[in-house]
This record gives structure tokens, C-alpha cells and sequence, in this order.
């Protein structure tokens, strides 16, 4: 769906005038105009690469914070125009960083973020929203922009007129944004829910993200964005105190989660689970959040006691205890591709090698695309009783993922997530403490 804009342009004000301008905004509305009362949302949408796409003459739009084809394909043409591994993911932070260092100011074009409303997410009419947008130049001083928007008429269904809300934007370099947070509290109501949607890097800004992600707002953060160790850390400890929160890049792992499912639901297929000894995912890249996502997933619903890890040079092997004693060693393989998908560290493929006493051994094999099945094919094949299957991928763009979460409600994190997060943290922690040693 195309992007909503608002009522007409954001109204430029000092930032120090924003909360009465709020407050008057509706203090007459039109007839027939009604002021929402559903949630706030805050949003930290740094959007770096778009920036220095824009600024290297390689993205001919606006920067509108979206993950849209356009960005994606800039993306893809700027690996290339500079010389960058081709196995670099578009949308990592990898190639934000690269083009930090490039010099050049060939394009500029409009920041249109936070006035430029997902379609999706306005059908669920918040109440306020609120943008952060840091720019490229750190010296820039803050500005806020402030309008009024309402959902489209399609969206309020029959019978009563149209349901608005407002949009507050504040734009300028990190450290002057930083030094405006106390407007906040007051434009955040205590009465309504509050999502905090942290666009960056987890590790990045950290003295802006521990006072925008305080309980009880909800927080969501996609880990495929930063480094593996920051963002899974920053991920359990969140979840461990306590806060709701949801990881985009744990519903990407979705499709992987119910097709391991759908293979084992046969009967006996299902009691080989319980003699799995030896597992091996392949990733893209080295961002391993997700792969550690999805290992720790398997290991805790199958009730795997960790033992040790250890990191090599292209891999991570951790060795797990089934409940009945007998061990399982599990391989997390980083693959280069030389045509990643969009988000860093994506899944490539799975394998469970299950041996039940009296029978023949049960490989069960998942990937995302049939030619990525061959490399987890090793082994005697002859010996071994072989499923295949290709994982659908969950479609749809980073935004009808957030409105997925929004749409929800939850005030507490998924309880899977909550185990899977806690046991992923520490597999990495005692990889890298054994690498140290």
C-alpha cells in the first residue's frame, strides 16, 4: 500500500512550542473529527543508508524511513559502485558504514520521515506519533514539525466520521535530539498504550535508547540491524527485566519455525525428535542473531541442556545434552551468497540428523530455495531416510511486519521468545568466552 501523507504540510515550530500547538491542535475540531485514543507511537528512525544513498546520488527519492524496492535496489547498486563484497546484505549496517566513508555530496532530497504514515499502520489510527530522525550531519539543530492526519476514509467503515490524530517529528542531529528528550513525557499519554519502535541499531545511541525504552512502553527492535553481540545482550536483558518486547527478526523466523514443525508432525517422525544428534544451520553473512534465534529455539522446545560452545573461523559449534543424557552437537555455519537478501544474517538452510534406536537415520532438511538444499545433502544419502522441504518465506515490507506487532496489542513478550532469547544470549557468551580463554 502507498504511503499516507498528512492533512496538509507539518507546521515548522521551536521545539519549545510544540506541547501548546499540541494541546490547541484539537481544542476545536472540525465536525465530524474525532481525536483517536489507541496507542502511542515513538519511533528512533535513524535510516543512515538512505541518507548517504540520497547524498551519494544513489537514491533519486525522498528519505522517507520506509524499506521500500527503490531503497533495496540502491542498495544493491552501491555494493557494486564501490567495491563492496557482494555477499553484503543491503540493509546492514555494514553498508550504512561504508558509505559514511565515502566523500561526495552528489544529491540531496527531501526528508520526508514521520510525515509520510504506513498505510497499514494508520489503518490502526494511533493516537500520536512521534518521529526521531537524527541526520547525517551531527551538528544539525533540532527542528520539529508538527501536523495533523486522519485515516483515509476506506479505512473507518461505515458510520461515523473520520478518526484523526497528529504527527510530531524531530529532526536534527543526535546530540540536539538528545538534549530535547524531556518534551516527551507530557506528549505521551499515561492512559494509553506506548510503543517504542527503535529503527537502528541495538548498541547505537544507547544513552537515547535507555530513555526513550523504559517500562511499561513496549519496545521494538529487529536485531538483524546491529551486531550479533549487542543486540542479542541488549535483547535478554530486556526481556529479563521484565519489559514487552517483540524482535522483527524473530517473526521472520516464522516460515522456519512452522515448516520444522510440519515435518516431524508425522508419528514417526515426531519420536525421532527425541534422538536428534547432530544439527547445522547456514546463515548469510556473520550477523548470527537469527541463526542463533532459531538454534535456541530448537534446543529449548526440545529441552536441550547447553554445555559448551566455541567459535571457529567460518562457524560456531555448541554441544547440547538431551534429557536422556546422550549429546548433540549443533554447527552454526556463516555462508557467503553472492546475492544476499535485504536483511543481514538471513537463514539459508537447516539440517537435523536424528538417530532412533532399531531404525535407519531421519535427515530432515529445510531451506529457503531448492539450490540451497544441496550443500546440507552431505553425508550417505543412501542410508538414510531423506525430507526435503522449501521454507515459504514470510513476505511483506519491515512495516506490515511492525503493524503485525502493533496490531497485536501485547503487553507482554511472547513467551517462546522470552526462553529462545535468554538461551541464544548465553550460547554466544559462552562461544566467545571459550574463544578468549
Amino acid at each position: 500500500m502507498a504511503p499516507q501523507f498528512t492533512l496538509q504540510a507539518p507546521l515548522k515550530l521551536p521545539p519549545h512550542a510544540v506541547i501548546d500547538h499540541l494541546q490547541q491542535l484539537w481544542e476545536h475540531p472540525e465536525e465530524g473529527y474525532n481525536g483517536s485514543a489507541t496507542f502511542t507511537l515513538v519511533v528512533w528512525e535513524p535510516a543512515w543508508l538512505e541518507q548517504h544513498l540520497s547524498r551519494l546520488g544513489l537514491l533519486q527519492d525522498a528519505v522517507m524511513g520506509m524499506q521500500r524496492p527503490c531503497l533495496v535496489e540502491a542498495a544493491r547498486r552501491a555494493i557494486g559502485a564501490y567495491g563492496l563484497p557482494s555477499a553484503t546484505a543491503p540493509l546492514s549496517s555494514t553498508l550504512a558504514q561504508a558509505l559514511a566513508s565515502q566523500p561526495g555530496e552528489n544529491g540531496s532530497h527531501d526528508d520526508l520521515r514521520g510525515q509520510a504514515i504506513e498505510s497499514s499502520i494508520s489503518q490502526l489510527q494511533p493516537h500520536r506519533m512521534i518521529t526521531l530522525a537524527p541526520t547525517i550531519d551531527g551538528e544539525q539543530t533540532l527542528e520539529a514539525l508538527v501536523a495533523a492526519y486522519c485515516s483515509l476514509p476506506e479505512e473507518n467503515g461505515p458510520g461515523g466520521g473520520n478518526v484523526c490524530g497528529d504527527v510530531l517529528v524531530l529532526r536534527g542531529g543526535a546530540a540536539s535530539i538528545a538534549a530535547e528528550l524531556d518534551l516527551l513525557p507530557p506528549l505521551i499519554p499515561s492512559q494509553l498504550p506506548c510503543w517504542v519502535l527503535w529503527e537502528g541499531a541495538l548498541g547505537e545511541h544507547t544513552d537515547i535508547f535507555e530513555r526513550l525504552a523504559t517500562a511499561p512502553r513496549r519496545l521494538i527492535v529487529d536485531t538483524a540491524l546491529g551486531e550479533t553481540r549487542p543486540s542479542l545482550r541488549i535483547l535478554a536483558q530486556r526481556i529479563a527485566a521484565g519489559q514487552a518486547v517483540s524482535d522483527l527478526n524473530w517473526y521472520r523466523l516464522g516460515g522456519w519455525r512452522e515448516s520444522l514443525a510440519m515435518a516431524f508432525d508425522a508419528q514417526d517422525r515426531r519420536t525421532a525428535l527425541a534422538h536428534v544428534v547432530q544439527a547445522d544451520i547456514d546463515v548469510e553473512g556473520d550477523q548470527l542473531c537469527q541463526g542463533l534465534l532459531l538454534a535456541a529455539w530448537i534446543a529449548s522446545r526440545l529441552q536441550w541442556s547447553l554445555q559448551t560452545g566455541r567459535q571457529q573461523r567460518d562457524s560456531s559449534v555448541y554441544r547440547f545434552q538431551r534429557p536422556d543424557g546422550a549429546m548433540v552437537d549443533l554447527r552454526l555455519v556463516s555462508v557467503p551468497v553472492g546475492f544476499p537478501k535485504p536483511h543481514a544474517g538471513s537463514i539459508l538452510g537447516l539440517r537435523l540428523l536424528c538417530r532412533p534406536p532399531g531404525r535407519r537415520e531421519l535427515c530432515v532438511v529445510l531451506c529457503g530455495e531448492a539450490s540451497g538444499c544441496m550443500r546440507l545433502e552431505g553425508g550417505d544419502i543412501s542410508s538414510r531416510d531423506l525430507v526435503e522441504e522449501i521454507v515459504p518465506l514470510i513476505e511483506g515490507s519491515l512495516e506490515v511486519q511492525e503493524t503485525r506487532v502493533l496490531a497485536g496489542g501485547h503487553d507482554t513478550t511472547n513467551p517462546l521468545l522470552t526462553t529462545t532469547a535468554q538461551l541464544a544470549d548465553r550460547m554466544l557468551t559462552a562461544a566467545v568466552a571459550a574463544s578468549q580463554a
